[in-house]
């Protein structure tokens, strides 16, 4: 964490008046570097999502109605990206349907813990404002850049690693795969000689 606090100095002191946007889960480990380091925070809108799919059963639960769960999702989907107040909106739905005495347990847990989501995590669910500011509302970038950084090169059928092979290794593969980061080790290197 301190080398990613590291970088992340690095960029701003690079970009001083640029808008950083702290984007991830709901997991407070994620929350507590974010909020020292980002001006705006927002739930990656794919976790989001997710817990709204295991609930589009509460609102249609006969087997028949899976178009209508579809429809039901989008909706909810679409409400959130576009309207100021959705995730409020959206857990007193899903509050009204948990009333619902027909349900079966498994939709009613998804329910509950929905609702719980949701509701510790309003304030970071104003996708409508992003969307409106042409920003990102998803980590996706982020996470396929972990998998060809890291999954790729560590994951491979057969391989083991301990911690510092894979960090070297990854160290190297980051300084290549990142534009201009080669040339600036190299340089350092040059400058200050190799630090045994």
């Amino acid at each position: 964490m301190n080398r990613l606090k590291k970088e992340v100095e690095h960029v701003k002191s690079l970009y001083p008046n640029a808008l950083y946007i702290g984007i991830a889960d709901g997991a407070n480990s994620n929350w507590n570097f974010l909020e020292k380091h980002t001006t705006k925070h927002l739930i990656d809108f794919y976790h989001v999502s997710e817990y709204l799919s295991k609930t589009a059963e509460a609102a249609f639960p006969k087997k028949a109605d899976k178009q209508n769960r579809i429809k039901w999702l989008k909706d909810k989907c679409h409400q959130l990206k576009h309207e100021k107040n959705a995730a409020l909106e959206i857990v007193g739905e899903l509050k009204r349907l948990s009333r619902k005495s027909e349900l079966r347990k498994e939709i009613k847990e998804n329910l509950s813990s929905a609702i719980t989501y949701f509701t510790n995590r309003i304030p970071r669910m104003n996708y409508w404002e992003h969307v409106e500011n042409n920003l990102p509302i998803g980590s996706g970038v982020t996470e396929a850049a972990c998998k060809t950084l890291v999954k790729q090169r560590l994951c491979c059928s057969g391989m083991r690693w301990k911690n510092k092979g894979a960090k070297i290794v990854l160290s190297l593969r980051a300084l290549i795969q990142t534009k201009g980061r080669w040339q600036q080790f190299w340089s350092k290197i040059d400058q200050y000689g190799i630090l045994c």
